[in-house]
């Protein structure tokens, strides 16, 4: 039997004396208690709490007038903006789940999901016009009139939001839902078939929002938004900060410079950001010169956060910074705090509350600490599982000798004897050159350490004497004129014997993901049509 996304298996336990506090009911308080205080602010302006509710109560009831059901799937294909927040909370209200997707997806990818999630509803940006006439003719059972255009010059897509809107009353009516309803389905990045679904729950989500409160993620918080809401690593910040009745200041892309302005401008607290973000931001010629007097913390997760870059913005830009390690289905779940912990910054911290994270070999047997194997994890959020793929979400499962169930991470790492956790590298990303692992983050570490090395990658390529040997690929710092070779020469005195690189090579920019991941199985492709000596 098809699965379908309300009959996947619960893996995270019940805590005794759990409450719900659906986020859609919750909300609705902020209307009374925080009323013109602002909720959002972006290039649309300024939306107080009352503001917003109004607008989130009426797309509930213009969703739930239009055929939505409890559980039922609503997608959005959209840059950030006050209108997307507003869309996102209006599902939830309506009892509705959140498919968020990737502007960066390929239109093939995209048909995929919405048929996988069976979306019933599909808001669509002007800037994403195009994407969507090139799946639309695959999508027969999505019907025209649910197909809405969020924002204005919506022309080629259907009603605007306005327009659909109507004259929909905005009396509050939410949904009464229980900890295992859907929440949202994020996708998965994917190059051939479907993108892995994965759906979590509310107790997922009310788990998550109550643990990031703690981070001061609450009414109190300014939070500046600069990653896509499509991507979990964005809404672990975002969801706690509107639960709580804070503001979101909304970036619809990403710039270095115009972060800090907003920083100044809008006496920010708090941000999530990614390793790359951090990198550009430090970079700013004038950085020095912006007031950034009331961060709190700094948030940041995606990919490990190097241990220089660390101490710059420790010592440059005010607040604490905060490194979260975790998936997006949850399990692994770890946090570093730079401010007590210096001596431990190359690590990405310790278990969270509740967290228990382990190390296992090939065959599934668990590693004492200090040795090297896979990293395993189980945490009070854990998603429901993959959507329409019990396969794949068994594939993931470690069972502990105890009867636990954990979440395998792909990440090869290890546990030092203080309980902290270190990331070497992704399990299908880790070079195997002549019977030897190489770790890419060792090897990256020493290339970021030549003041020639502006970013770094390593990655695995043919070889007929080993079978894989590493390359380095690296974009060089402006102003310097070292070569290839000198680089090269100076990074394998610095490496032992068996990680040493064959080669260097230049490049403008290192692909990146919209949260910051270098893309590395673009970056090895090309080579392994060819076999280097």
């Amino acid at each position: 039997m098809e699965n379908d996304v309300n009959a996947m298996p619960v893996y995270a336990p019940v805590a005794p004396g759990e409450v719900m506090e659906p986020i859609g009911r919750k909300i609705q308080d902020h209307a009374l208690s925080r009323g013109t205080q602002p909720a959002l602010i972006s290039d649309q302006g300024t939306v107080s709490w009352r503001t917003l509710i109004t607008q989130v109560n009426r797309i509930a009831n213009r969703l739930r007038s239009a055929g939505l059901r409890k559980g039922d799937c609503v997608a959005a294909l959209s840059e950030n903006s006050a209108d997307y927040v507003a869309l996102y909370l209006g599902t939830l209200t309506a009892g509705g789940c959140m498919v968020p997707l990737s502007g960066m997806a390929s239109a093939e990818a995209l048909g995929l999901m919405l048929k996988d999630c069976r979306a019933q509803f599909l808001f669509v940006s002007p800037k994403n016009r195009d994407l969507l006439s090139a799946f639309r003719v695959g999508l027969p059972s999505l019907p025209d009139n649910r197909i809405i255009a969020l924002g204005e010059h919506g022309e080629g897509i259907g009603p605007d939001l306005p327009e659909w809107l109507g004259k929909e009353p905005a009396d509050p009516q939410p949904v009464e839902l229980s900890l295992d309803d859907p929440f949202n389905i994020i996708y998965s990045s994917g190059t051939t078939g479907t993108p892995k679904g994965i759906l979590h729950d509310y107790r997922f989500r009310q788990r998550q929002m109550v643990r990031m409160s703690r981070f001061g993620l609450d009414g109190d918080a300014i939070n500046l938004v600069s990653t896509p809401l499509y991507s979990n690593t964005t809404l672990v910040s975002v969801l706690p900060t509107l639960f709580h009745g804070g503001t979101l200041v909304i970036m619809a892309k990403f710039d270095a410079h115009r972060f800090l302005e907003l920083a100044e401008k809008h006496r920010v607290t708090h941000a999530m950001l990614v390793p790359v973000q951090y990198q550009r931001i430090l970079a700013e010629a004038d950085f020095d010169r912006f007031d950034l007097s009331t961060f709190k913390l700094k948030l940041c997760t995606s990919a490990p956060l190097h241990a220089d870059v660390i101490a710059n913005a420790m010592a440059r830009w005010p607040g604490n910074i905060r490194e979260v390690y975790g998936l997006t289905e949850g399990g692994i779940s770890t946090s570093l705090d730079c401010a007590a912990h210096p001596d431990k910054w190359d690590s990405v911290g310790v278990p969270t509350e509740g967290a228990d994270v382990r190390v296992i070999d090939e065959d599934g047997k668990e590693l004492p600490r200090g040795a090297t194997g896979e990293l395993v994890g189980r945490a009070i959020s854990m998603m429901r599982g993959y959507v329409n793929r019990p396969e794949q979400t068994r594939e993931m499962l470690w069972t502990s000798p105890d009867g636990e169930v954990f979440y395998r991470s792909g990440d090869m790492g290890r546990i030092d004897e203080d309980g902290f956790v270190y990331i070497l590298d992704r399990r299908k990303d880790m070079i195997i050159s002549g019977g030897f692992n190489i770790y890419a983050v060792d090897l990256e570490k020493v290339l970021l350490a030549h003041p020639a090395v502006a970013d770094a990658a390593v990655i695995g390529i043919p070889s007929e004497q080993w079978g894989e040997t590493p390359l380095g690929l690296v974009v060089r710092t402006g102003g310097h004129d070292e070569s290839e070779a000198q680089i090269l020469a100076w990074a394998n005195t610095q490496l032992g014997k068996g990680q040493r690189l064959a080669g260097i090579e230049f490049r403008e920019e290192l692909p990146r993901s919209t949260i910051g991941k270098v893309l590395k199985r673009e970056l090895r492709s090309p080579y392994w049509n060819k076999t280097v000596q």
